[in-house]
C-alpha cells in the first residue's frame, strides 16, 4: 500500500469513527477479512505518522435495531443488542490490527472483563499517549443512543481533534441523496447548524449538537477508497468538512 508523507500532520489526535456496514463490504453482511485487513492496514500507517487514533464501529453489519433486524422489539434490548455487534466489529479490529504489530486495545460502555476493558477516560489517553489504538464498543452503554452520538461524545472526552467519519458509497454530504437524484449538490464545507437546519442525514440530531457545542469538526468521506482514511488523517481536502473554520 502506497504511503503518504507529509512534513507535519494537521492533527494530532483522531476520532475514526466507522459504520458496521463498511466492514461488511460488497457482502453487505456480516464481517469481509479481507475489508477489515485493509482498514487496519490504513490506520497502521496513521499511526507511523504520529497520530493518535480512536475507533468507534457500529453494528449495523450484524444488527440492524428497530429499523431493522429487531422490527416490533422493545426499543432497549434492540439497542443493547445493536451495543453487542459493536463488541464484535471491535475485537474483530483489534484482531486485524495486532497480526500488522499494531498494539490495540478495546474498551467497552459495558463491562466485560473476559474479552475487553471498561472505558475509563484517563486510561484510554494513556493508552493513545503510550501508542496504542483504542477502539471504544458497545455505544455509550445505554439505549436510544447512536454510535454517531458516541464518536461525538468519546471525541469531546479524549479531546480529539477532529472526527473522521468514513462512509460507504458517498464522498461527502450532498443536499440530497446523489444515488437517486443525479444533479444532486455535495457541499464542500458546512457549518453544523446547518445540518440541523437542512436536516442533512450526516448523523443523528444528538450527535450533530454534541459536536456544534464542542467546536469538534467532522470530515466525512469514502472509504471505498483505500487511501482515505489516511488522506483524511493527514488533513487532505477530501469529502465534506463540517464545522471548525466554517
Amino acid at each position: 500500500m502506497e504511503v503518504f508523507v507529509l512534513e507535519t500532520a494537521k492533527y494530532k489526535r483522531v476520532v475514526l469513527k466507522l459504520s458496521g456496514e463498511s466492514l461488511a463490504g460488497d457482502q453487505g453482511f456480516g464481517i469481509n477479512p479481507a475489508v477489515v485487513e485493509d482498514i487496519a492496514a490504513q490506520v497502521k500507517q496513521v499511526r507511523e505518522h504520529g497520530i493518535d487514533v480512536a475507533i468507534v464501529v457500529g453494528g449495523g453489519n450484524i444488527w440492524r435495531g428497530l429499523a431493522g433486524s429487531a422490527k416490533g422489539m422493545d426499543r432497549a434490548a434492540a439497542d443493547y443488542m445493536g451495543m453487542m455487534a459493536t463488541v464484535m466489529n471491535a475485537l474483530a479490529l483489534q484482531d486485524a490490527l495486532e497480526k500488522i504489530e499494531v498494539d490495540t486495545r478495546v474498551q467497552t460502555a459495558i463491562e466485560m472483563r473476559q474479552v475487553a476493558e471498561l472505558y475509563i477516560r484517563r486510561k484510554a489517553i494513556r493508552h493513545m499517549e503510550k501508542g496504542r489504538v483504542v477502539i471504544f464498543g458497545a455505544g455509550t452503554g445505554n439505549p436510544y443512543f447512536s454510535t454517531d452520538t458516541t464518536a461525538a461524545l468519546r471525541a469531546a472526552e479524549i479531546e480529539a481533534d477532529v472526527i473522521l467519519m468514513a462512509k460507504k458509497g458517498t464522498d461527502g454530504i450532498y443536499d440530497r441523496d446523489p444515488n437517486k437524484y443525479k444533479d444532486a449538490k455535495k457541499f464542500e464545507a458546512l457549518a453544523y447548524i446547518e445540518i440541523l437546519n437542512k436536516g442533512l442525514a450526516v448523523m443523528d440530531s444528538t450527535a450533530t449538537s454534541l459536536c456544534m457545542d464542542n467546536k469538534i469538526p467532522l470530515v466525512v468521506f469514502n472509504i471505498d477508497d483505500h487511501k482515505n482514511i489516511v488522506r483524511a488523517a493527514l488533513g487532505e481536502n477530501i469529502g465534506t468538512t463540517v464545522g471548525g473554520n466554517v
